[in-house]
Order: structure tokens, then C-alpha cells, then sequence
């Protein structure tokens, strides 16, 4: 089996904003990965957003 490239990848994830979400090829390539994995995601199963403090706390690790 050979590893999926991002063009693959896209490919597949714009057929299915297509199919799913009615959306143009334009559509796709301009929303964000958050705003496509937000409009794939049932209703409820939604996870949470990292907190201030963690983000604080990766920022004072990573702060190059």
C-alpha cells in the first residue's frame, strides 16, 4: 500500500465537501481545516478548544 500525498488527500477531502456539504471546489480551498473538520463532525461530538492555560503554557515552552 503506498502513503496517500497531500494532493490525494485533498482530492478525497474536497469529493467529499462536495457530496456532502455542497460545496464548490472554491468553497474548499478557501475554508480552514477547523471550519471543515467543524462542518464534519456530527452535531454533539464536537471536541474542546485547548484552554488559556495550556495554550500558555505551549507558548512558554515553544516561544521561538
Amino acid at each position: 500500500m503506498t502513503p496517500e500525498t497531500f494532493g490525494d488527500a485533498a482530492l478525497r477531502l474536497c469529493a467529499v465537501a462536495g457530496r456532502l456539504l455542497g460545496w464548490r471546489p472554491d468553497d474548499f480551498w478557501h475554508a480552514t481545516p477547523a471550519e471543515l473538520a467543524a462542518m464534519l463532525t456530527p452535531p454533539g461530538q464536537a471536541q474542546p478548544g485547548i484552554g488559556r492555560t495550556d495554550l500558555s503554557r505551549m507558548m512558554e515552552h515553544d516561544h521561538d
